[in-house]
């Protein structure tokens, strides 16, 4: 049987079969080519296997892992040397994002989204708490939309407790199996629970000495909704480490600049001092914006967060 893998826990997964979930392990240790994971298995994932018949309990053996058309990998927080897929086979990331208590920094979503360019998966930025922010607060906001709509990705202001905000995220979702994700404290499992108050999230408080959310997730776990709508939601996401991005590559997933490269003068381009390259011209021109170019050479000059 195939089923989709709702939720990993490192040695169990729920998956999903037709309108039935099974509790399932795996049999040996199941690899994937080309780089060490924390987990062969990730949410999302059809899976094959078999039930185990001498079971009283639904429980079964995951065999084998179906290829994937995409996937969201970081750098492991508890492993050196390894990754961790977050999830696979999505059709759009979502990143929720706040600009106070807590504040979500810019280098955190640019990293997020390079992670999503690298397979073309399609972004949106939710803004949520609007209704925290004062003048100034709403108008960095704007700032913002306006920085990321330009570069192509879809924008939203929201607050979680607006009803008719939380209407249109379901419509954004509608069909779709969409991955979340951002700081603790952001307000996803907000979010998830108003979609769909009998998923239950746990809500962690937002440390008011530090302004930072506390982990109330612990493992990526993907809901089903109505009208084959599937919602990931992920663990609070600190710090965002690359994985599998080479350095001559990397400009290709900053859309802003990936329409510049051919461009340059000089087709191996670092776009970091070369004379008569396109992007550092835009730069100067601000056609690039500024925070968006110093992410770049953030990620440029940490080459351990990119392997």
């Amino acid at each position: 049987m195939i089923g989709l893998v709702l939720k990993s826990t490192g040695s169990w997964y729920e998956v999903l079969y037709q309108s039935n979930t099974y509790l399932c392990r795996t049999r040996g240790k199941l690899k994937l080519k080309g780089y060490k994971t924390t987990n062969p298995i990730a949410v999302g994932d059809l899976v094959e296997f078999n039930i185990e018949e001498a079971s009283e309990e639904q429980t079964g053996v995951i065999t084998s892992i179906s290829s994937r058309k995409n996937y969201i990998i970081r750098k492991s927080i508890h492993k050196t040397g390894h990754a961790h897929i977050i999830a696979a086979n999505i059709d759009q990331a979502i990143i929720i994002a706040t600009l106070a208590f807590p504040r979500t920094s810019l280098g955190f979503i640019d990293r997020f989204t390079v992670a999503a360019e690298s397979f073309r998966i399609p972004v949106t930025i939710i803004f949520n708490k609007m209704d925290t922010l004062e003048d100034d607060g709403l108008t960095y906001a704007d700032e913002l939309i306006t920085l990321y709509e330009n570069i192509g990705f879809k924008c939203i202001k929201i607050s979680a407790f607006e009803k008719s905000d939380i209407t249109r995220v379901g419509e954004l979702l509608n069909g779709k199996i969409s991955l979340i994700a951002g700081h603790s404290g952001v307000g996803k499992s907000t979010i998830i629970n108003a979609l769909n108050p009998e998923i239950g999230q746990k809500i962690g408080e937002v440390s008011l000495s530090v302004e930072k959310g506390t982990h109330t997730t612990t493992f990526a776990q993907m809901f089903p909704l109505e009208n084959e709508t599937f919602i990931i939601d992920t663990p609070g996401i600190k710090e965002y480490g690359l994985v599998e991005i080479e350095e001559q590559e990397l400009s290709d997933y900053f859309p802003e600049m990936r329409a510049l490269i051919g461009e340059c003068k000089f087709h191996n381009c670092s776009h970091t001092h070369e004379p008569g390259c396109a992007i550092v011209e835009s730069l100067n021109a601000n056609e690039i914006a500024a925070s968006r170019y110093h992410s770049y050479l953030s990620m440029l000059e940490n080459d351990d967060n990119r392997r």
